[in-house]
């Protein structure tokens, strides 16, 4: 097996960034994006320029690498039959294999590093093939990840897998801690009763008299940036469980960056924020983002927050009611929306539930001191 780095402008054409459809079958990058969507299943894959931009950063400005393993100089004639099989295959629509009738892509990783905060970090990302599972592949790849953390000079690797899956038995296995569970919801725009949400979002209203909602599609204007900064750190509030984790710090610039990385990636953003009438202070805000190429019926719900001295005047559920109203209008494509709810945070699983979110999955962050 060889190990390699890989980045979305190695090759020619195939790579470009802009095609919506995903790139031609040879390049090995195509190939771990098809072992990525075959991982993601059930629930929204990422599209190739999603990907592609996953791959150059991360969304809080974590730099970012790929790295795949081939079956480069391997012969093994046992498997021969199913080799060429395999190359046919394929993964939604998308060959796995790394170079038109070359070399295997069995799987590989993301690697982030944080640059402003959590410097001895690094996020992981691991994947093989499901049909090469249990032949070694993977466990080569972390060996070769914690080398290039410990390169970076990083002491902490931190990668995500579905409880009762085959991540989370790998992590186990290879001496990983699940450091905080999450779950994610989903909500179906088809079924849910928005004559019920109009009603549950009119008794919240009254709670909050002394604020007003603004919105926008796409980039935060410039004079509203200072004050997204100051929103999103109010994220430093949700509750981590035993992540090595330190607060993340914003910046206008940080959010205008990520705001960039979002587009390099064809997602479209929706904002709603809450400002407080006779202060004119930002009191908290909610995100929705939906891929703008290949939404595949899916919509995200991102970050939502209130800051501490505006709580209890039920903002997070006003402002996630009012901003999927929205989206929905907006956006008639999208059938579900999918969010992710911390086990430790009741009050924002209240409010999912109170609007018809409904479990999906389980998933456990694993953490591993290195």
């Amino acid at each position: 097996m060889q190990t390699k780095r890989v980045g979305p402008n190695e090759n020619d054409a195939a790579q470009e960034e802009d095609d919506p459809d995903g790139p031609a079958d040879h390049s090995p990058l195509a190939g771990l994006h098809a072992i990525a969507r075959a991982c993601d299943h059930p629930g929204p894959a990422m599209s190739w320029r999603q990907f592609t931009a996953s791959v150059r950063s991360g969304p809080g400005g974590e730099r970012g690498e790929a790295w795949v393993a081939d079956d480069s100089g391997r012969i093994d004639h046992a498997r021969t039959d199913r080799a060429r099989t395999d190359r046919a295959r394929t993964y939604d629509g998308r060959t796995s294999s790394g170079q038109g009738g070359g070399d295997e892509v069995t799987g590989g990783y993301l690697l982030h590093f944080p640059q402003d905060d959590n410097t001895h970090l690094a996020l992981l990302r691991l994947m093989t093939r499901p049909d090469r599972r249990r032949e070694g592949i993977g466990g080569a790849l972390l060996d070769h990840a914690i080398g290039r953390a410990r390169e970076e000079g990083r002491r902490v690797l931190v990668g995500e897998a579905a409880a009762g899956g085959p991540g989370a038995e790998f992590a186990k296995a290879r001496g990983f801690s699940p450091a905080s569970t999450e779950t994610r919801l989903v909500l179906d725009l088809r079924t849910a009763d928005w004559s019920g949400l109009e009603l549950l979002r009119a008794r919240a209203v009254r709670h909050a008299t002394d604020y007003s909602l603004e919105r926008w599609v796409g980039p935060t204007p410039a004079d509203l940036l200072g004050d997204m900064a100051r929103l999103t750190e109010g994220m430093n509030d949700e509750p981590l469980g035993d992540l090595a984790i330190e607060h993340q710090r914003w910046t206008a610039g940080r959010v205008r960056a990520r705001e960039e990385m979002l587009a390099r990636a064809g997602q479209r953003t929706y904002t709603m924020i809450a400002r407080h009438t006779a202060s004119g202070e930002p009191a908290g805000f909610t995100q929705l983002i939906v891929d703008a190429e290949r939404p595949e019926g899916w919509g995200r719900q991102s970050s939502t927050t209130v800051l501490a001295p505006h709580r209890g005047r039920r903002l997070g559920l006003v402002l996630k009611l009012a901003n999927i109203t929205w989206f929905r209008a907006c956006e008639p494509s999208v059938e579900r929306v999918i969010t992710w709810n911390s086990v430790a945070n009741p009050h924002m699983l209240a409010i999912n539930e109170a609007m018809g979110f409904e479990v999906f999955d389980t998933w456990h962050q694993w953490q591993l001191d290195i």
